[in-house]
């Protein structure tokens, strides 16, 4: 934590306040500000901190918003790499480069998991039970882009799958709609929804299926 991260995700909090008084919020720095609502704002003030320690470009901010549980908005701010990405449900996937127009994107069409691209953060956190071994032989190649950028990647085309083994709700809210809107599948390890199960892993969707039981092995 930094003081950044603190100021950042407070002066979101201000913002949603005012706007949006009646949504709850919750946030990695200052936890969770309950409503009655069944609308709830998720957000990561800096996802990659020690990225933006170190002054690696690879941080960004994460705001989503859930409706009754599940993600629906998903914005992803990275200004080191002068990129944002965004996505809403039913409006499809976007992201826009510093002076550049918005550009839509989608997932790849790669369909056999020996040609696709698989990227992750790191290797701390995995389960002892191979599944990271098991996804590194069965893909063409594997980089650890880190952090949302592995995920942004799916949701682009350029990467085909990503998977983190432990994460927090407000590290993945934002990131699920854009890589569904973008033609892809997020889900937990297991299947299952991925903010329920604090993993995630992302695919085109063509290879989700290929994917899963190398997680259970």
């Amino acid at each position: 934590m930094t003081e950044a991260d603190q100021a950042t995700e407070q002066l979101l909090r201000e913002i949603l306040s005012q706007e949006r008084p009646l949504d709850e919020i919750l946030g990695e720095e200052f936890g969770e500000t309950s409503t009655a609502s069944n609308r709830r704002w998720v957000l990561d003030p800096i996802d990659g901190t020690k990225n933006y320690v170190r002054g690696v470009p690879v941080w960004s901010t994460l705001i989503a918003l859930t409706i009754d549980g599940v993600p629906v908005l998903g914005v992803v701010s990275a200004p080191a790499l002068n990129r944002r990405w965004w996505a809403a449900k039913n409006a499809g996937a976007w992201t826009r480069a510093l002076g550049a127009e918005p550009k839509r994107i989608g997932v790849s069409g790669v369909h056999e998991l020996s040609n696709a691209s698989f990227s992750y953060s790191d290797a701390i956190g995995w389960p002892e039970n191979g599944a990271l071994t098991s996804l590194n032989s069965s893909t063409w190649r594997q980089r650890a882009y880190g952090d949302f950028w592995s995920h942004m990647l799916v949701a682009e085309g350029a990467v085909d799958v990503s998977a983190e083994p432990e994460l927090g709700a407000w590290d993945m809210a934002a990131l699920i709609p854009i890589i569904e809107e973008a033609g892809g599948k997020a889900t937990a390890f297991d299947g299952g929804p991925a903010l329920r199960g604090g993993s995630l892993v992302a695919t085109n969707g063509l290879l989700h299926d290929q994917v899963l039981p190398l997680l259970q092995i």
